[in-house]
């Protein structure tokens, strides 16, 4: 059997990225997820590897790492999109209260449906398998939803951060729950909240005062660095250390907001746009490379026979239902109308993926099967697909009709314009004589036509 060579990995990652970009133009144009092309190039890529080579790499190290990074990045990117106003108070409130409720709803009736049905499976170790197939995946959710209004587009980026984040920190509370000595109950979740808040806005501003002043030009790869070394030792203190790329990512967006009054003497404005333009680049670029290689990897490490099993599809379809009916209720709750397409964008990906690689091993059941995985992500991807794309053509039947009666409108002012026209090159073509007899006829058929009548 061969071996794979450094240059066949180098060929193959390049092959991959190339792919991956254009999976994108696809997506615009087509409204498919660009993850699913993805996972199913992971597919292929598997069954190619087997066929060659007879085994697959261990890759689960290697995802969860890049799983971790990116996270990370896609939490700053879009951080960097979120612009706070006093106005968009209310949106966000609103968005998180959605993303909270529909979380927590969502995994409990999860739980419900896996504790049931699940061998084996405790109501404990049932919450900790749920809550990551309740959890939006923001790594699908914004770059899918470019085409919408911007209202719609900046719920969707709130709700799925927000979803995000505090998915993350439920799933470690509960964890904490399953070691009595490190578990800090409510009170301490608190605390370590507050702890972790007060931190994120200290290393933020000292991070602006410091970054701001470097001449270097390298050195925003030095920034990324000091914010994974922050994000890693938050989660050696037990912090929910994605609140502090956040924060990070809040204030620079923000910039002018968080240095009010007399503090902007310590702004260097043209500095700080050139900071931010450049974070931002190299931010969406970093997410695309990283979210490329996770959903390929993703799909590599896939057991395609685990989706074979009546008892997969029928769980995995239970939990579907229960998140697009309580999506529907929260939605119906808070928003009322105009719903469309946002019931149905609720895919879940990359941190559902990471999430069930971190469930400690004195809460995994062996009868889970991770076909129930594949099988939610796939169909609330494909779900959003068909939502965005009947929203699509929605919008371009209402620009067909808007263009017709432009057209429509068009064509008669032409119309009158000429019949105008011609009027009055007749008027011109008589001469003083004919006019004045022409009105004097006109005068007296209207006088004949009143005695008639």
């Amino acid at each position: 059997m061969e071996t794979l060579t450094t240059y066949d990995f180098i060929i193959t990652a390049s092959i991959i990225v190339i792919a991956s970009f254009w999976f994108n133009i696809i997506s615009k144009k087509t409204n498919i997820p660009s993850v699913l092309l993805l996972i199913l190039l992971g597919i292929i890529l598997n069954l190619t590897l087997q066929f060659l080579f007879g085994s697959v790499p261990d890759f689960i190290g290697s995802l969860k790492i890049l799983g971790t990074i990116g996270l990370i990045m896609i939490v700053l990117e879009a951080a960097l999109e979120l612009e706070l106003k006093r106005e968009k108070f209310w949106p966000i409130l609103k968005s998180m209260v959605i993303a909270v409720l529909g979380l927590i709803a969502s995994a409990y009736v999860a739980a419900l449906i896996l504790h049931q049905f699940i061998p084996n499976m405790t109501m404990q170790s049932a919450w900790l398998y749920a809550t990551p197939l309740s959890i939006l995946s923001s790594a699908i959710i914004i770059p899918s939803v470019g085409g919408l209004k911007e209202k719609k587009k900046e719920f969707h980026i709130y709700e799925s951060t927000f979803s995000d984040i505090i998915g993350i920190m439920m799933f470690y509370f509960l964890t904490g729950k399953l070691n009595p000595t490190e578990d800090q109950g409510a009170v301490g979740f608190a605390w370590n909240l507050a702890l972790t808040i007060v931190i994120a806005l200290v290393a933020s501003y000292a991070i602006i005062l410091i970054f701001q002043r470097i001449q270097s030009q390298a050195k925003l790869f030095l920034l990324i660095a000091v914010l994974l070394l922050l994000y890693a030792i938050g989660k050696k203190m037990h912090l929910s250390s994605l609140i502090i790329i956040l924060v990070f990512g809040l204030i620079v967006k923000n910039v002018k907001l968080f240095f009010p009054g007399k503090t902007k003497i310590f702004l260097e404005s043209e500095r700080m746009k050139q900071i931010y333009h450049e974070l931002h680049i190299i931010t969406l670029e970093t997410a695309f490379v990283i979210r490329t290689f996770f959903f390929v990897i993703f799909g590599v490490t896939i057991v395609l026979s685990s989706l074979l099993s009546l008892n997969v599809a029928f769980v995995s379809l239970l939990i579907i239902i229960s998140i697009y009916g309580i999506r529907y209720l929260l939605l119906f709750v808070f928003i009322r109308k105009d719903i469309l397409p946002q019931l149905f964008i609720a895919p879940r990906g990359l941190i559902t993926v990471l999430l069930f690689y971190a469930i400690p091993s004195e809460a995994q059941v062996d009868g889970f099967e991770s076909g129930i995985l594949l099988f939610v992500i796939i169909a609330t991807s494909l779900i959003m697909t068909w939502a965005m794309i009947k929203d699509k053509q929605k919008i371009g039947t209402l620009l067909d009709e808007i263009d017709e009666e432009i057209v429509d409108r068009n064509l008669t002012e032409d119309i009158i314009r000429e019949n105008q026209m011609e009027n009055k090159k007749e008027i011109s073509e008589k001469g003083p004589g004919e006019q004045i007899i022409d009105s004097t006829t006109r005068k007296d058929m209207g006088n004949k036509s009143g005695t008639l009548k």
